[in-house]
């Protein structure tokens, strides 16, 4: 019987952790799942909660022809407890997938706490168990003592980015009166909070942004941080010109305040924002509205002397303010498999931002695989490699093959799909045609195991 056989034990109770326990418990296996808050808190976290989403409430886009979106509709195939919650507490965000991140985590930490065959325990582990299957989720912030068995382990040094995390306002303290609602070129619902800037706003602010003073690194030296190019904080960005911001998450194209009149009218054309900050929805009653792209590393003091200056956050209050951390993870090409165990120990897998993927799907994607295989191995069956042509199979194949001397996170992108064999010069329906293919790939791939309901692969 499934309670008679060793646990699992899951290392970290992030998404990719949450997953991972949640697909081993649902294959009739028992699992340990560690997760060491409250006992011992991390630079980043702000609750004890499993799957707190740390900086931002956004999965991405829903579209399938987007990266995102055609991740999360695998992952719905598959079955996962991650974006089946994350449909659940969805909240308005225009085309993208975002969450109430606190309803989302606590009913994760409910549902996996009343699972009969996960045991939840509140330590924290120092050392990789070796006498049982072990998945590690331990994520970037992997506690000290456990990040240097892990070195001892592999023989290798981390590697490392820093990561930042926007910081959250108050929605009655925005002046309704100057933000508008809409969403870019008005697709689906003006779920997002706009303040316009113009030029000359626009150019204040990037110069006090740009003067403003940043907190200190801490325990690392500033001279050797490497920041993700997909999460740069927005002092840094500023620093790379004039124009770097309007190009990215302050970029006003296809925004405009419908109190003006219509935007398509050549004669509202001089009312256009010559730039934008954008707030998103944090929860579902809409109290809080996370700035979205403003992940900073500038002191809690100067943000809202400077943030203060956006036109519409005159008199914001900040529950939270965007805080930067260091980010760990391993050299996967030299460890990992595509079925995410590690070469030197069938045993042991790993998943999440410590293997080289980025982004929240792409962490619960991993969760999925590493606790869909470490069930397996536990049944003495094979473990699972997806279809290079998906996006979680093509994410998974590449942190195993890439150059080990370049090795950097990757995030869901259509660049590391295997290539159509027919030149589609439309991007839409090249993408279009990058998900049909998936979608036909994932159901023969799942039929040739079982053909059967996902959850049930572990008895393929």
């Amino acid at each position: 019987m499934a309670s008679e056989q060793q646990p699992i034990h899951v290392i970290g109770g992030g998404l990719a952790g949450t997953e991972a326990a949640w697909q081993i418990a649902q294959a009739g296996v028992p699992v340990i799942l560690h997760e060491m808050r409250p006992l011992q808190a991390s630079p980043a976290h702000h609750s004890e909660e499993l799957a707190e989403l740390v900086c931002s409430n956004s999965f991405g886009a829903q579209a399938t022809d987007r990266a995102a979106g055609l991740l999360h509709e695998e992952l719905r195939r598959l079955g996962s407890i991650i974006i089946g919650k994350a449909d659940e507490h969805a909240v308005p965000a225009g085309g993208a997938l975002a969450v109430d991140r606190g309803q989302f985590s606590q009913d994760l930490t409910r549902t996996l706490a009343e699972h009969p065959l996960v045991e939840l325990r509140r330590n924290e582990v120092t050392a990789i168990p070796t006498d049982s299957i072990v998945v590690l989720t331990s994520g970037p912030l992997t506690s000290a003592a456990l990040a240097e068995d892990l070195q001892r382990f592999t023989g290798m040094a981390y590697m490392s980015f820093f990561d930042a995390a926007s910081p959250i306002v108050i929605g009655e303290s925005i002046n309704h009166e100057v933000a508008f609602f809409a969403s870019r070129y008005d697709r689906g619902e003006a779920a997002y909070l706009n303040c316009p800037l113009s030029r000359e706003q626009y150019l204040h602010f990037w110069q006090e942004l740009c003067q403003a003073e940043q907190a200190e690194l801490k325990d690392f030296e500033r001279e050797t941080a490497k920041f993700f190019e997909a999460c740069l904080p927005i002092e840094e960005m500023a620093r790379r010109g004039e124009d770097t911001m309007r190009y990215g998450p302050m970029k006003p194209v296809g925004l405009f305040d419908a109190r003006l009149g219509d935007f398509k009218d050549p004669a509202n054309r001089d009312k256009r924002p010559y730039a934008v900050v954008q707030l998103r929805q944090e929860d579902k009653a809409g109290q809080l509205w996370n700035m979205v792209g403003f992940q900073t590393n500038l002191r809690w003091g100067e943000q809202k002397r400077v943030f203060r200056l956006i036109p519409g956050l005159e008199n914001a209050e900040f529950v939270r303010m965007g805080v930067m951390h260091r980010n760990t993870f391993i050299n996967s090409p030299e460890l990992l498999d595509a079925s995410l165990q590690f070469r030197s120990r069938a045993t042991l897998f790993a998943a999440g931002q410590l293997v080289g993927t980025e982004g929240y799907t792409a962490a619960a994607a991993g969760g999925w695989l590493a606790g869909t295989n470490a069930a397996r191995v536990a049944r003495g069956l094979d473990p699972l490699v997806l279809p290079a042509t998906t996006m979680m199979g093509a994410l998974f194949a590449f942190i195993s093959s890439a150059s080990p001397k370049h090795f950097q996170p990757m995030p869901p992108n259509f660049g590391i799909l295997p290539d159509l064999g027919q030149r589609i010069r439309s991007k839409p329906e090249r993408y279009g045609a990058y998900r049909d293919r998936a979608f036909a790939d994932l159901a023969a791939w799942h039929t040739s195991l079982d053909g059967s309901a996902p959850g049930l692969l572990v008895n393929a």
